[in-house]
């Protein structure tokens, strides 16, 4: 009878497969499945490669053969796929090893790395090299045309003749690398290294913690911070052992898959690589235990989303049996929500997707009033139109000494925001972002203020999101301090909290009121609150203090700084944008995006200005033109404006070109070219993405410019949302961006990233 097998894919051959054909890919299939059930059967010429103990090869087609570690007894790792002239040719271009700081299986295809990169460091037809990257101090600062290439040379000692080759990594000893976790087959290539476009090719084929020293070494950082920050978050809990490759294959720093499920779906292209691979890092941040609440933060396309959803994964798998949903997952608003279920049903499938509460957080809130009975017959309306409302008010009431808006701020985001009970509660209250800081007496006028005019609106049978949030606040504050002191579940099995764990995504974008009511859902302890979120890409003003708010993340924090989705190239524009501000991290203190980068390269940016807004709409055209045409929904198309938005939309219908409105939804259709607010665009992807009026008094608006005398602070705050509404617009380009202005382009532009027009 024949002995079954255990075959599981190396992520690295993942990447070799999903870049064959469809028919090869099924071939892959079927070999797999073959030689699980019977490794020995004639058809799959397993045999031993000559000059490795441990290297095999067996049969996938006619031209293909697949690569094997032996790991022990009936179990291998696919390492590779071939054409078969390669695996039985210079066998000693392959190198195997346990990675001594991760302890997982690393396996290197030596030849294609010299092959891509000693061979064209210095072109063959001349004795010009090309020049070597400037410090890194210059490098993480420059805009995207000029870190493609880099000029001006300066070596370990410091300048450099021109044409003078300078190492990239020269100022690092092979025992510091080493130590950092880079491949040590790989130092010679590593040492020949010139130009960053050498390092790259170097990365697609290295292990995956090689890629991360060497672009954190590359992009500045020092060893100590690489250490710290990229070496130690995945160094095994246990002394390794380099020739115990049982243990090693065991390793989340192996990263394998061995079902046919999973293969069989990416065979059908709907089974994405997150579904099946984490970075190490991302693993060791999914399944850890934390004493209390955890935050992980990280630039946009660093993987976020991915953390939580499988975080969620980790934490329904420990669950005792059962029908309840003990936890919740939640983000700010709904289209975000429905993408997340639909996400953790593909990775986790009905089941597990059973066990989870997912809605999003004003849902989940007017959840909690309903069940009270509260605010029955009345009508929610938007927040934005809250100014609108006090406006009204105060013209009724003949009320002048305070502005609308200052008064809509107030009450939104102090009074209903940290759920304040009575007068005293706000004359106690910090305002944390505020601006302007009020006197006893002033305070005491705005809060009668504001109970007159949430009478107003309670005899008109309207309220607003905000003061549902506040409810639902006080209502669960007041449910989990009815039941302190007694027992988690009494005999009826009565939760004494609604969840067991709460999972929040975009956590950047919830309000005071929020985050009391999440804390008040869940019981203070181990695995409470798992947060993820980028406060550089907060587009609301929701400015909160999670330590006030009974949150406390301290020595809890984590940060991804790798980019799955944007080349370098864009990546740079976008921090140049971001230049000059700070931005909080969500506990009082500082949060930056430094070591933020990608292994993906790209064409730079395009930069251009035109003379009107109908000029500029003729260029939008043309950029689309020039990208093919294509009306596939792939190509997006962000303004400022609701009203540019339709004059866009406009413009293309003229030409022909289905333009796709973007809702709160999200898109309307998958297909045309999607046209919407930066607004709409959080959360969203596109291959290539054009941002239009990009122009002075429309990024940042020309409206906040009043504050910038009379409430600074209020600017600062108003001018950092702009700022991060262009950011986040600009990071959702996969592959190539065009930012377009007419008149004076906006201050965000530096001059770095805007050519004087000729």
């Amino acid at each position: 009878m024949a002995k079954a097998a255990t075959l599981r894919m190396l992520d690295r051959a993942d990447k070799e497969v999903m870049r064959l054909s469809r028919p090869e890919i099924g071939a892959v299939y079927e070999f797999m499945h073959k030689f699980r059930h019977n490794p020995a059967s004639p058809g799959l010429r397993l045999k031993q490669l000559s000059g490795s103990s441990r290297l095999w090869s067996a049969r996938i087609n006619q031209d293909h053969r697949a690569l094997l570690l032996h790991i022990a007894d009936q179990d291998y790792l696919l390492v590779a796929v071939r054409h078969r002239k390669d695996v039985y040719e210079n066998l000693d271009r392959y190198s195997y090893r346990i990675n001594r700081v991760t302890g997982g299986i690393e396996v290197i295809d030596l030849e294609p790395v010299g092959d891509s990169i000693v061979g064209r460091v210095v072109s063959p037809d001349s004795s010009v090299a090309v020049p070597a990257p400037r410090p890194p101090e210059q490098a993480a600062a420059a805009g995207p045309a000029e870190q493609a290439e880099p000029a001006g040379p300066v070596g370990p000692a410091g300048p450099v003749e021109p044409g003078q080759r300078v190492a990239l990594f020269g100022r690092f000893t092979d025992t510091q690398l080493v130590e950092l976790g880079v491949a040590e087959p790989l130092l010679p290539q590593i040492r020949d290294l010139t130009t960053e476009t050498g390092l790259l090719e170097l990365a697609e084929r290295a292990p995956q913690l090689t890629d991360d020293v060497l672009l954190s070494l590359h992009d500045g950082r020092s060893y100590e911070y690489v250490r710290t920050h990229v070496t130690e978050p995945v160094r095994a809990g246990e002394v390794v052992d380099p020739d115990d490759y049982r243990r090693a294959v065991e390793r989340p720093a192996t990263q394998v898959f061995s079902d046919d499920e999973a293969l069989q779906a990416m065979l059908a292209e709907s089974f994405d690589r997150w579904q099946i691979f984490l970075h190490p890092t991302q693993r060791s941040l999914v399944e850890k235990h934390y004493k209390g609440p955890t935050r992980v933060g990280g630039g946009p396309g660093t993987g976020k989303t991915i953390v939580a959803l499988h975080r969620v994964a980790h934490l329904v798998r420990k669950l005792p049996p059962g029908v309840d949903k003990p936890i919740l997952l939640t983000t700010f608003n709904r289209n975000l929500a429905a993408d997340l279920r639909t996400r953790l049903i593909a990775l986790g499938g009905q089941e597990l997707v059973s066990r989870v509460d997912i809605v999003n957080i004003d849902r989940l809130a007017s959840r909690v009033v309903a069940e009270a009975k509260a605010g029955v017959g009345k009508r929610v309306v938007d927040d934005n139109s809250v100014p609108d409302l006090w406006q009204q008010y105060l013209l009724e009431t003949g009320e002048s000494r305070w502005e609308a808006e200052f008064l809509a701020a107030e009450w939104t985001q102090v009074i209903l925001g940290q759920v304040l009970r009575s007068r005293t509660d706000y004359f106690n209250a910090r305002r944390p972002g505020r601006g302007r800081s009020l006197s006893r007496a002033e305070r005491d006028q705005i809060w009668q203020l504001t109970e007159r005019f949430t009478k107003w609106l309670d005899d008109q049978g309207r309220w607003t999101w905000r003061q549902v949030a506040e409810r639902a606040a006080r209502l669960e504050m007041d449910r989990a301090e009815q039941s302190a002191g007694l027992p988690p579940e009494d005999s009826g099995g009565f939760l004494r909290h609604r969840y067991r764990h709460i999972v929040v995504d975009e956590a950047q974008d919830l309000s005071a009121a929020h985050w009391k009511m999440l804390r008040a859902m869940v019981a203070v302890g181990p695995d409470d609150l798992f947060l993820t979120g980028d406060t550089h890409q907060r587009i609301y003003d929701n400015h909160v203090t999670l330590g006030s708010l009974g949150i406390n993340i301290r020595g809890r924090s984590a940060r991804l700084t790798l980019s799955y989705r944007t080349t370098r190239q864009i990546l740079a524009a976008a921090l140049e944008i971001m230049s000059g501000e700070t931005y909080d991290d969500l506990d009082g203190g500082a949060e930056d995006l430094a070591g933020y980068r990608s292994l993906l390269r790209g064409g730079p940016p395009i930069f251009r200005g035109a003379t009107s807004w109908h000029q500029e709409r003729e260029l939008i055209v043309g950029q689309l033109a020039a990208w093919g045409g294509l009306t596939d929904g792939s190509v997006a198309i962000a303004v400022p404006t609701r009203d540019l938005a339709a004059q866009v939309a406009t413009r293309l219908e003229a030409d022909g070109i289905p333009a796709v409105e973007i809702g709160p939804d999200g898109p309307k259709r998958p297909d045309g070219v999607h046209v919407g607010t930066m607004h709409r665009f959080k959360g969203l992807e596109y291959q290539r993405v054009i941002i239009a009026g990009v122009a002075d008094g429309l990024v940042p608006r020309q409206a906040i410019g009043r504050y910038r005398e009379t409430d600074p602070r209020r600017y600062q705050r108003e001018r950092q949302r702009e700022r991060s509404l262009l950011f986040v617009a600009a990071t959702r380009a996969r592959d190539e961006l065009a930012v377009l202005w007419h008149g004076a382009p906006s201050p965000f532009l530096t001059s770095r990233l805007v050519q004087p027009q000729k």
